[in-house]
């Protein structure tokens, strides 16, 4: 993997925002990559941009975006990209 960091788009009280942070927690990761946790409510133009996709993954370095939902393998396959 490059260097690379995660933009995780999330919101308080979303049950499927824990699921994706789960996953991305117990996911063995051949090296550690940062997480920025971005709560949507604090923007309005996030909230119209991610407020029914939500949880969304985004890498810092290709700006490639991972919508939920999203299993372990593809969760994978989008880091290796």
């Amino acid at each position: 993997m490059t260097d690379m960091a995660l933009q995780f788009f999330t919101t308080s009280d979303c049950h499927l925002c824990k699921l994706a942070e789960t996953l991305l927690m117990h996911t063995p990761l051949p090296e550690p990559i940062p997480v920025d946790a971005i709560d949507i409510a604090q923007s309005p133009s996030l909230v119209a941009t991610y407020g029914t996709r939500i949880p969304v993954l985004r890498r810092d370095d290709t700006g490639e975006e991972l919508d939920w939902p999203f299993d372990q393998a593809r969760l994978l396959a989008f880091l290796r990209r």
